[in-house]
């Protein structure tokens, strides 16, 4: 009997000793509550403390909080920008719980914390966009975008006194929805294919411009061409008929028996009957048997 009961003490003493204590390691930070109210923070960042710590058993609770950033994703949402046109929004936001006291008495949990931060991500976004044209956001100023919905962010998140800091805040993605993009990419389509259009038929009446200015100056060089050499030819037939008269001149019956010679040599070939009377002039220089 006395046996059992040291045990049933050892058992509660372990127990409640059990109670007395928790551990916080590096990576986390604690909240002490007694009966429902907060009484003090371990590991803060302001007051790192990790390791074992004790509580009031029965008395004293532990909520454990995440000492390490924390990161959610925003679901899609269709936002307006400045020039009407909706678009199809996803980001991020990371941040650390830097006051766990005033975290738990304003959101109490990180799914609190998830509920605000993305009612504040929501404002934040639809307020900047709002401002800018949709250009400027699918394909321009993403950076400056990001830093102006973090600015805003942060105002807010201080205002309320969240008791957490923003690290960081992106935009994943910021398109069109799908059947506005189908028609932007249909208007963009028949707009590339007009500006090819203009600039084959304004190719093509370059070309034909070339071609007509190629022609013509071919023409001219051609007619320019057949001149010089018609010139030339008439300045070569000019020596050579002064060639000529100096040399009959010269010797008239020479130059006589030379001309004879030639048309005898075009006029009489192998095989060619000629008929002509006896006393032709033609062949005289063969009826002279002196050769005179």
């Amino acid at each position: 009997m006395i046996r059992t009961l040291i045990l049933i003490v050892g058992a509660v003493a372990i127990f409640v000793g059990l109670q007395s204590v928790f551990t916080v390691n590096e990576r986390e930070q604690a909240l002490v509550l007694q009966f429902g109210e907060p009484v003090r923070a371990v590991n803060s960042p302001t007051n790192p403390d990790p390791g074992l710590h004790f509580k009031a058993p029965f008395i004293n609770d532990v909520l454990i909080f995440e000492k390490r950033n924390v990161e959610f994703d925003m679901r899609p949402e269709e936002i307006q920008a400045s020039d009407q046109v909706r678009l199809v929004v996803d980001a991020f936001l990371r941040y650390r719980i830097v006051d766990p006291l005033r975290f738990y008495q304003t959101v109490r949990n990180e799914a609190g914390a998830e509920l605000r931060l993305r009612s504040i991500m929501d404002d934040s976004l639809r307020g900047v966009i709002a401002s800018i044209p949709s250009q400027d956001v699918i394909s321009g100023q993403r950076a400056a975008l990001m830093e102006r919905v973090q600015s805003a962010v942060e105002v807010q998140v201080a205002n309320q006194n969240l008791g957490i800091e923003v690290i960081d805040v992106r935009i994943l993605r910021a398109d069109l929805p799908q059947q506005i993009a189908d028609r932007v990419f249909q208007r963009m389509r028949s707009e590339r294919e007009q500006e090819a259009a203009r600039i084959r038929a304004e190719g093509d009446q370059q070309a034909t411009e070339i071609r007509a200015d190629a022609d013509r100056q071919a023409t001219i060089i051609e007619a320019e061409a057949r001149a010089e050499a018609e010139r030339i030819r008439g300045e070569g037939d000019a020596q050579r008929n002064a060639i000529y008269a100096a040399a009959y001149n010269r010797d008239t019956e020479f130059f006589a028996f030379y001309r004879s010679m030639q048309s005898y040599e075009l006029a009489v070939q192998e095989g060619t009957p000629i008929v002509i009377p006896p006393d032709s002039e033609f062949f005289a220089y063969f009826s002279e048997q002196g050769g005179q």
